[in-house]
C-alpha cells in the first residue's frame, strides 16, 4: 500500500471513529475551545491500525486525527490532547530515555523543577518572491527562523516576508520523583517543550515548580550550536508535550497490596506500636528513644486545618537537634529522608536561599526567565532534612520562615512574581558554636540561629556526648554488634514503614475529642500561670500559643499512628511529656525553677530579665543624686543583697550589648 493510500484510508477510519463518538467529543470541545481530549483506549477498541500507527508515526496520526475533526465538521483547526494512555505500552522512567526513543509517542513523569516564562514562537511564515509575485510557505521547525531558498521560477535572493504565525510556548524541566528513585541515585532531568493551549493560564497551575505532573509527547532531538556558528553532532533531547495529567502531589497514593494492609494493621493493633515503630527509626542508632519518637511523628504529622476567617493552620511538625559532635545526627537525618515522603537531605554548608526555596534563572532556550523550584518546594507534602543549619548564611536561612510558617515560597525577581507551595516538614540538625554543647548558656547564644526561626520548631532536643560508664558499653556492644551484622532485631523493615505511613496518612484525618481537649487546655493553662518566687518578680512565660498549637500536631500524629479517626487523652498526655521533655532541655529557668520559653526565643529568662529591671532602677536612682556619670562601686553598693556581683556584671554586659549603657571610662558606667 503506497503512502498516500494509507494516509486516506486512515483519515476515513478516523472519521469513522468521531462520528460513532460526536457527541462525546463535542462536550470536550465546549469545555475547551479548540481542544479535544480524546480517549486512547476507546480509539484502540474502535480502529487497531490508528493507534498501531500512533505508536510507529505520531505526529502524522495526530495530524491525521485533526484532519478527520475538521472534515467531520466537529470543530474547526482542532488540537487533538490524547488521554488514558496504557502505561505498559508507552511509559518510558526518564533515566531510560535513548535514541531508539526518538519520534516516538511517551509518557514520562516527574516534579516541574524549573518553568520558564510564555513566550511567543513562529511556527509558519509566509514570504512574497519579488521576481513573480508567488506566495511561498515555510514551515519554522528549526529554532533559528527559516527563509525559502529559491522560488519555482528559479529565483534565489531575498524575498518579502509577509506574515507570520505565532503560538504561546514554555519550557519546563521535569525531573525525576524522589520515591520512583532507589537509594543513592540522583534525579535525572528533561526538557519538555509546551504550546498553545498547554500553557494557557488555567494549565499553568499544573506546571508550577514542585507540582508532580505525567506527559504524553514525542520525543525529539534539538540540535546543540556551536561557538563558530555550526551544529554540533551531539544532540539533546526533549519532550514535545501533547498533554500534561496532573498527578498527586504527595507520597500518599502509594500503591498498598492486601497484604500488606493486613500486616499494617496487625502493627497498629499491637499495644507496644510507639516503641515498635520509633525503635524502627534509624535502628543504627543507639538509644535517642524520645528523639525516635518526636521524629516518628514528625513522619506521620498532623492535620492541616482551615480557619474560619479562611486561613489555615498547618499540620506538619519542624523538629531541631543540637548537639555534640559525633552523635549520629546526621546519620538520622539521612534514615528519616529516605523513609519519610518526598525526602530530601540538604547540607547547610552547601545550602542556598535559592538552593532551599526557589531561584529565578536564565533560560538558555527561550532567552527569558525562568522558575527554578529549591528543595523546600520540591519536597511539598514530603520532608527536607537540612544538616549542619548553623553553617548556613543568615540572609539564607531567614527565606525558610515563611515557608516553615506560612507554608508557601513568594518571589519577586526580575520579571516574574510567583507563590510556590511548600507545605514541607522540616528536620534540622546544628552544632553549638564553641564544638560542644554549654547546659548553662542560652540556645540563641550557642546556635547561629535568629530567634525568629528558632521559635518556628514544635520542638528542639539537645543531644550531649557524657562519659558514662553504663550508656557507654551499651553503644559500644550496639555498634559492634552492627559491625557483626545478620543481627535480628524486632524492627519494622524500611519497605513496610514507608507504606504504613502512606497508609495512615490516606485513611487517617483525627479529630480531638472531648478529653483529649480538655487535657491539653489544663495543662497550657496551669503551665502559664504557675507561680513566681516574688510578686515583684517578671513573671515568666513557660509556654506560647505557638507551643500548644504544636502540642495539638504531636496528639495528631499518635493518633494517626494508631490509626485512630480520634485523638483520645492517652495521644494528649503522650504529646505533653515530649513537649515537657524537649522544654526541660532548652526551656527551663535553673534559678526560678519553672519553665521560660524567653529562653529559647530571646535568650534572656525572665529571672535574668528581672535583674536586667533592677540594675535600670539602680541607676535611674543614682542618677538623681549623682549625674550621668555612675561609678560601679555605687551601683554595686546599692544592689548589694538583691544581686550577685557576677550577675550585676552579666545584667550591665545585656544593657551595653542592647546600646542602653557605655563606659566611658574605666570603672564608671552611663546611660546613653
Amino acid at each position: 500500500m503506497d503512502k498516500k493510500k494509507k494516509h486516506e484510508d486512515l483519515v476515513i477510519e478516523a472519521q469513522k471513529f468521531f462520528n460513532a463518538h460526536k457527541k462525546e467529543l463535542g462536550v470536550s470541545l465546549r469545555s475547551s475551545e479548540r481542544v479535544i481530549h480524546l480517549n486512547f483506549m476507546s480509539l484502540q477498541e474502535f480502529s487497531t491500525p490508528l493507534a498501531d500507527h500512533l505508536k510507529e508515526a505520531p505526529e502524522e496520526t495526530i495530524g491525521i486525527l485533526e484532519e478527520a475533526i475538521g472534515e467531520s465538521g466537529i470543530g474547526k483547526d482542532p488540537r487533538v490532547r490524547l488521554t488514558e494512555i496504557p502505561k505498559e505500552s508507552f511509559f518510558v522512567k526518564i533515566r531510560e530515555i535513548r535514541a531508539r526513543h526518538l519520534d516516538q509517542f511517551l509518557w514520562i513523569e516527574g516534579i516541574v523543577r524549573q518553568a520558564s516564562e510564555v513566550r511567543p514562537q513562529v511556527v509558519n511564515a509566509k514570504f512574497e518572491c519579488p521576481s513573480c509575485g508567488a506566495i511561498l510557505s515555510v514551515l519554522q521547525i528549526d529554532r533559528k527562523f527559516r527563509e525559502p531558498s529559491r522560488c519555482t521560477c528559479s529565483w534565489k535572493g531575498n524575498f518579502k516576508l509577509l506574515s507570520k504565525e505565532m503560538v504561546d510556548t514554555q519550557r519546563l524541566i521535569i525531573e525525576e520523583s524522589p520515591d520512583s528513585l532507589d537509594g543513592g541515585e540522583q534525579p535525572r532531568r528533561i526538557n519538555v517543550f509546551l504550546k498553545e493551549d498547554l500553557v494557557e493560564p488555567k494549565m499553568e497551575e499544573r506546571t508550577t515548580p514542585g507540582s508532580k505532573i505525567k506527559i504524553y509527547g514525542v520525543l525529539k532531538e534539538v540540535p546543540v550550536p556551536l561557538p563558530t556558528g555550526s551544529i554540533s553532532t551531539r544532540f539533546d533531547i526533549a519532550v514535545e508535550a501533547n498533554n500534561i495529567v496532573p498527578l498527586e502531589e504527595s507520597f500518599e497514593s502509594l500503591n498498598i497490596s492486601e497484604e500488606e494492609i493486613k500486616d499494617i494493621l496487625e502493627i497498629a493493633a499491637d499495644p507496644n506500636v510507639l516503641k515498635r515503630l520509633s525503635e524502627s527509626i534509624a535502628p543504627s542508632i543507639y538509644g535517642f528513644d524520645k528523639i525516635k519518637e518526636a521524629v516518628l511523628l514528625q513522619i506521620f504529622g498532623g492535620v492541616k486545618k482551615t480557619k474560619s476567617d479562611g486561613g489555615s493552620t498547618r499540620g506538619d511538625i519542624h523538629i531541631l537537634l543540637v548537639g555534640d559532635p559525633g552523635v549520629a545526627k546526621s546519620v538520622l537525618l539521612k534514615f528519616t529522608s529516605s523513609i519519610a515522603p518526598k525526602g530530601r537531605y540538604v547540607s547547610g554548608k552547601a545550602a542556598t536561599s535559592a538552593g532551599l526555596t526557589a531561584a529565578v534563572v536564565k533560560d538558555e532556550f527561550l532567552k527569558g526567565w525562568s522558575l527554578e523550584a529549591g528543595a523546600m518546594v520540591l519536597s511539598n507534602k514530603g520532608m527536607v532534612c537540612i544538616d549542619e543549619i548553623e553553617k548556613m548564611n543568615e540572609q539564607d536561612r531567614s527565606a525558610m520562615h515563611e515557608s516553615m510558617e506560612q507554608q508557601t515560597v513568594t518571589i519577586s525577581k526580575a520579571n516574574i512574581q510567583a507563590t510556590l507551595r511548600s507545605e514541607t516538614t522540616v528536620l534540622a540538625a546544628g552544632n553549638p558554636k564553641l564544638g560542644r554543647f554549654d547546659p548553662y548558656t542560652p540556645i540563641p547564644q550557642q546556635i547561629d540561629i535568629s530567634p525568629a526561626l528558632l521559635s518556628r520548631f514544635d520542638i528542639i532536643f539537645i543531644i550531649r556526648d557524657l562519659p558514662n560508664k553504663i550508656q557507654d558499653e551499651a553503644i559500644a556492644s550496639h555498634v559492634l554488634q552492627e559491625h557483626k551484622q545478620n543481627v535480628v532485631r524486632d524492627i519494622i523493615e524500611q519497605r513496610l514503614l514507608r507504606k504504613y505511613v502512606s497508609y495512615a496518612k490516606q485513611k487517617c484525618r483525627p479529630k480531638l475529642t472531648d478529653e483529649a481537649i480538655d487535657e491539653i487546655k489544663d495543662f497550657y493553662v496551669k503551665l502559664r500561670n504557675q507561680s513566681t518566687k516574688s510578686d515583684n518578680e517578671i513573671k515568666p512565660i513557660p509556654i506560647t500559643a505557638r507551643q500548644l498549637e504544636g502540642v495539638i500536631r504531636l496528639s495528631e500524629a499518635l493518633a494517626k499512628m494508631r490509626l485512630a479517626q480520634e485523638v483520645k487523652r492517652e495521644d494528649a498526655k503522650n504529646a505533653i511529656e515530649l513537649l515537657k521533655t524537649s522544654l526541660k532541655q532548652v526551656g527551663y529557668d535553673e534559678e526560678a525553677k519553672t519553665f521560660d520559653i524567653d529562653k529559647i526565643t530571646t535568650g534572656i529568662t525572665s529571672s535574668k530579665r528581672s535583674k536586667i529591671v533592677a540594675v535600670r532602677e539602680a541607676i535611674s536612682q543614682l542618677e538623681s543624686r549623682m549625674g550621668k556619670l555612675i561609678p560601679l562601686e555605687e551601683l554595686e553598693k546599692i544592689l548589694e543583697g538583691k544581686i550577685a556581683p557576677l550577675e550585676l556584671e552579666d545584667a550591665i554586659g545585656q544593657l551595653t550589648k542592647s546600646g542602653d549603657l557605655f563606659r566611658p571610662k574605666k570603672g564608671f558606667i552611663q546611660r546613653l
